[in-house]
């Protein structure tokens, strides 16, 4: 056995109060070296009385890595304190104690003494990692303002275009798009059957993305003003719709009233510790065009990324985080929104994002967060800074088997339970799942224009742990390469709509709310996995309720003979016929059993 590979970290996704009095308790080991796994648990100062050490409970092998195997077990803990140890019997026959002083023999010596054992010293509530119930029921439709539907032409900015008059935007093209259009077409969101939009950003801002804020207390006047955004917040609400809201708290836009300031008084600013400067004199890139400020290079302030017109705030500094939360609430208190998507949040510092948390939740309990974070995200997500991130790390490993073809079945199991292992249970049921975004190319170019890929990319995607959204367009056929391409303007014109993708996606949505609990909660497990054919099975179950999924990704059609005939099969993808079912090239078949 190789003992160097078995892992446990107390008071983390490896042991944590799911709800309360419900511990949950995982364990990690290599792939294949264990045979069997038994938790010795019980009150740590009940030790040497009830002497709860000699009894084993067993802990189920749920999810593998290429690498690695998962245990878990979930226990009552009544006295809200727990003392436990892993009793690790491996394939090899050698049985081994792993506690809190390391790895030992399996003998009663290392039993009898207390401190062998990991501790959870009490269990309080207020520590407890808690996500909002409604974000698990959720399907989100994501929209970028300035091209979803010019609602109000005397609002557009000076030079906007005809609407989707070039089949390729530019990077500083404008169009219209305005809050007015978003109230003009909540009906069509409420057909499609969303519950939940995500904005990018609305606040004023000098380039058609509004990333670069100037004013974070008004609404860009190329989109409206505030009373038109809680007139659509309004709509939203009474048609079921919850709002989320895009908050760039990394940096400014060059234009701001701040770093103006900074610009004209340089070291005898007011604001120069509002901003990480390295130097003086400050550069003004004024006279840069938009596609000189995206790659400036090093300046004498720090940026986001190389953009010279995104200067980066200091979030250390008590005037920036007073000004930052005061926006935070601000929105939440005047407007109702029901969440905040936060803009490069892997570059704010902890300490900041912990009072924002806080400052959310005291006015909306059920306050949504969710942070752009593009990689592992385990100290963002401990209960204290966001609830959830934008799951680019699940997803992508999702197109990078269904659409680019180019890691295998296993693979992409292996890269799913990697991420899905990350994290506590209650975390990955409102993780934000998408398959394209303002930042990526849209799932059909991705999909190469095949229609049935992208189809069954999107049911794998809404058949996963939580909460899944479209990007603008998607539903209707929109293709596009990365940005900017990816943010054209929005078709409304239905003869130029893929009525069969509203149809399918339509359908998607309605199967996600009908199956929402099954989907949200159940237990995920994985068959029938074939590398060659390029064949997924997967089953999610929860309670007597189980869902059976079939991905056919290689170049026939598949067969397969099933124990019993299914209740409900979902589109008409396949068929039964004595118990034998067929999947078809590039399909999916998704069934109760």
């Amino acid at each position: 056995m190789e003992t160097a590979a078995i892992y446990h970290r107390p008071d983390s996704e490896y042991a944590y109060l799911y709800k309360p009095e419900q511990f949950h308790i995982r364990l990690r080991t290599k792939k294949g070296d264990v045979r069997k796994v038994d938790l010795i648990s019980g009150d740590p100062y009940a030790h040497g009385t009830e002497k709860w050490y000699e009894v084993n409970k067993p802990m189920k092998l749920i999810l593998s890595t290429d690498v690695h195997d998962y245990w878990m077990i979930e226990t009552y803990v009544k006295t809200k304190r727990i003392a436990y140890c892993f009793h690790v019997e491996g394939t090899d026959g050698i049985e081994v104690l792993y506690g809190d002083r390391g790895v030992f023999p399996f003998t009663d010596h290392y039993l009898e003494d207390a401190n062998t054992f990991f501790r959870m010293p009490y269990l309080h509530e207020v520590d407890r990692v808690k996500t909002p119930k409604w974000v698990k029921e959720t399907v989100w439709y994501q929209i970028f303002p300035e091209r979803f539907a010019n609602g109000d032409p005397s609002n557009d900015p000076k030079g906007t275009l005809p609407w989707g008059s070039k089949k390729n935007p530019g990077r500083d093209d404008f169009y219209g798009g305005d809050l007015q259009g978003v109230i003009d077409h909540l009906d069509y969101l409420v057909d499609l059957g969303v519950n939940g939009i995500y904005f990018c950003p609305l606040f004023k801002a000098k380039s058609n993305h509004k990333y670069d804020t100037i004013d974070y207390y008004e609404i860009d006047p190329d989109f409206g003003d505030k009373e038109l955004f809680k007139q659509v917040v309004q709509e939203a609400h009474k048609r079921g719709i919850r709002v989320m809201l895009d908050a760039v708290f990394n940096h400014l836009g060059m234009d701001s009233m701040q770093w103006q300031d900074v610009l004209e008084h340089q070291e005898h600013s007011r604001y120069i510790d509002w901003f990480h400067i390295n130097q003086f004199p400050v550069e003004s890139l004024a006279d840069l065009s938009v596609e000189e400020l995206e790659n400036v290079g090093e300046l004498s302030y720090d940026t986001f990324a190389f953009t010279g017109h995104m200067p980066k705030l200091n979030t250390c500094n008590p005037e920036v985080q007073e000004f930052l939360l005061d926006v935070t609430t601000y929105w939440i208190k005047e407007f109702d929104i029901d969440a905040w998507r936060l803009d490069v949040a892997n570059e704010v510092d902890h300490h900041f994002w912990k009072k924002f948390y806080q400052a959310s939740i005291d006015i909306k309990e059920d306050f949504y967060i969710l942070g752009e974070i593009w990689h592992s995200s385990q100290s963002w997500l401990q209960g204290d800074e966001f609830h959830a991130v934008m799951n680019y790390a699940y997803t992508q490993t999702i197109e990078n088997f269904f659409m680019k073809k180019d890691i295998t079945a296993s693979k992409m199991v292996a890269g799913l339970n990697e991420q899905l292992m990350l994290y506590r249970n209650q975390t990955n049921e409102v993780m934000f799942n998408m398959l394209d975004s303002h930042d990526t190319a849209r799932l059909l170019t991705v999909s190469k224009n095949n229609k049935e890929l992208a189809k069954s990319g999107l049911a794998f995607m809404f058949a996963q742990h939580g909460s899944p959204c479209i990007y603008y367009g998607t539903e209707i056929g929109m293709d596009g390469f990365n940005d900017p391409d990816c943010r054209k303007c929005m078709i409304w014109n239905e003869e130029e709509q893929d009525s069969d993708m509203f149809a399918f996606t339509k359908e998607m949505i309605a199967f996600r709310k009908n199956n929402q609990e099954l989907l949200s909660y159940g237990a995920i497990e994985w068959f029938d996995i074939r590398d060659d054919e390029k064949v997924v099975g997967m089953k999610r179950t929860n309670g007597d309720e189980e869902l059976i999924c079939y991905f056919n990704q290689g170049e026939q059609d598949l067969e397969i003979t099933l124990e019993r005939t299914p209740e409900t099969l979902l589109r008409n993808l396949a068929f039964v016929d004595n118990k034998l079912l067929s999947v078809k090239k590039n399909g999916f078949v998704i069934y109760k059993a």
